[in-house]
């Protein structure tokens, strides 16, 4: 059997994809990887840090369309490095961010401000 690679997402379909997320749902996880294969140490932190205070979230895995993704999420955030991580359309930040907000007590109450 042959696979043909993953082609990607065009620039238009991943600024749509990012926005349409970004609404649907109050907390999103934009990552390398799936929820069980992240395909980074960030990634996985943040997915765990996450997973700690809320059963439900959105991932998103970008490595189909890592360029386009960086673009798209850059426009949001003004970052360009993944992960990033969202609470109500509204950049939080990334597995830094988050472990910051874990040692201060804070990621419980920023993740279920939603």
């Amino acid at each position: 059997m042959d696979f043909p690679p993953n082609q990607g997402l065009d620039q238009d379909e991943v600024d749509e994809h990012v926005e349409e997320t970004l609404e649907a749902n109050e907390v999103v996880l934009f990552m390398k990887g799936t929820e069980l294969m992240p395909q980074c140490g960030y990634s996985r932190n943040a997915l765990g840090l996450i997973s700690e205070h809320r059963e439900e979230f959105e991932t998103v895995d970008v490595l189909d369309s890592l360029a386009e993704y960086r673009a798209a999420l850059e426009e949001h955030s003004g970052w360009e490095t993944i992960p990033q991580t969202y609470v109500d359309g509204e950049f939080v930040g990334g597995s830094d961010i988050l472990s910051e907000l874990e040692e201060r007590g804070e990621l419980a109450e920023t993740l279920n401000a939603a």
